[in-house]
């Protein structure tokens, strides 16, 4: 159901299987007859469902108190003629002052409770949005840099276009487009506050103007639908544990005609020579340490699958191998060195692994970095990228 009102749109919306009631938009009525099938919608949802009904503002962008009460109205009468009944408002840190205007209404009836949905909404969630990510991301995008700037043109990356770069971390794939290509305009979304500082003095730095970092969840995202020729969404699919929700929200923002580029990796095919065996067993043990927590560091040659389950066309994939010939070997060092430190300093710790273990999952780290230092050696690391058109 699309609602209006003066001036603005919102919509609401009822799952009878997932038992989900959905209020997203600008409520802001004058008076409460302006949203009076809105309410008879709650009424009817909360006649249908046994148990629990979950009422979903993840996406309510504004609501007055003439609509908030309202509904509130109608949540607290239900609870009061229904001992059976237990409601669940379903909130986002993004759209934070919608947790502080629910919340109270927990000590006011007991059979309502509120959940911050992404307080904690995929499970590596607390390694990537970390500080110490920040040296890994800053790194490696210094490394496929070299790669991609000659790849994304053939993507659909032109001047003058509309941009989003989704997951953008810390910002700096944003300052490079912007730097390279002269989008007329970009939009760099990320979850992680501590990435998005950074992104704003990585561009200040570099008087960088133009990029509109803002905080957001990619799986969620408080954007209209065809916004965007270009969507980028580098390193990410593979770390979030439902990548088709990702892949659904970027299509949504995708004009018609226009493309997505996705990259990511396949970590155990990571490479080097001297130490070969070391080096192999260690990014082995990446893979099966990031499905631990449902991340998939394998799906660099699944993205053409991806992209076509999502509804696109036209998909091209290539793959490239990052590697320490590409410019300063000390760079490629850098980056392990940065793996190292999170991958065995944090993630294996917090899955329990024995010192023994860790110590010789930190010998083909070490032993990748002696590859890429020596001077007969030879390290790589492979990346595909893909893009897919989203149908006129």
């Amino acid at each position: 159901m699309i609602a209006a009102g003066l001036t603005q749109r919102f919509k609401v919306a009822f799952d009878p299987n997932s038992q989900v009631f959905s209020l997203a938009g600008t409520i802001r009525p004058r008076s409460i007859d302006e949203i009076a099938e809105s309410i008879h919608a709650l009424r009817e949802a909360i006649d249908a469902v046994k148990g629990v009904l979950y009422i979903d503002v993840k996406r309510l962008i504004q609501m007055n108190n003439t609509a908030f009460q309202a509904f509130i109205r109608v949540a607290l009468d239900a609870c009061r003629e229904r001992s059976d009944l237990r409601l669940i408002v379903v909130t986002s840190s993004v759209v934070g002052w919608t947790t502080r205007m629910f919340r109270h209404l927990s000590t006011i009836e007991p059979q309502i409770s509120v959940e911050v949905y992404d307080s904690m909404f995929y499970p590596g969630q607390s390694f990537v949005e970390d500080t110490s990510f920040i040296p890994i991301l800053r790194t490696q995008t210094k490394m496929t840099w070299r790669h991609e700037r000659d790849i994304l043109p053939r993507h659909g990356m032109r001047p003058g276009i509309a941009m989003a770069d989704i997951c953008c971390g810390i910002g700096d794939f944003a300052v490079l487009v912007q730097k390279e290509f002269e989008p007329g305009r970009i939009v760099a979304l990320d979850h992680s506050r501590a990435s998005l500082a950074y992104a704003r003095k990585v561009a200040a730095d570099f008087g960088v103007a133009g990029i509109e970092y803002t905080f957001g969840d990619a799986s969620e995202m408080l954007i209209e639908d065809n916004q965007f020729d270009f969507v980028t969404c580098r390193h990410s699919l593979q770390i979030f544990n439902q990548p088709e929700l990702l892949l659904k929200e970027l299509y949504r923002i995708c004009k018609p005609g226009g493309r997505v580029y996705i990259t990511n990796e396949k970590n155990s095919h990571c490479l080097g020579e001297p130490r070969a065996n070391s080096i192999q067993w260690t990014y082995t043990e990446v893979a099966k340490l990031f499905s631990h927590f449902e991340m998939d560091v394998e799906l660099g040659p699944k993205s053409r699958r991806y992209l076509a389950e999502a509804g696109f066309d036209d998909i091209l994939v290539e793959s490239f191998m990052v590697t320490n010939l590409d410019g300063d070997p000390q760079d490629f060092a850098d980056m392990i060195a940065a793996w190292e430190n999170v991958y065995a300093g944090e993630m294996a710790v917090k899955r329990g692994d024995p010192p023994e273990f860790i110590e010789r999952f930190r010998q083909g780290f070490r032993d990748h970095i002696f590859a890429a230092l020596h001077p007969k050696g030879y390290a790589g690391w492979p990346i595909w990228a893909a893009s897919g058109r989203k149908p006129l």
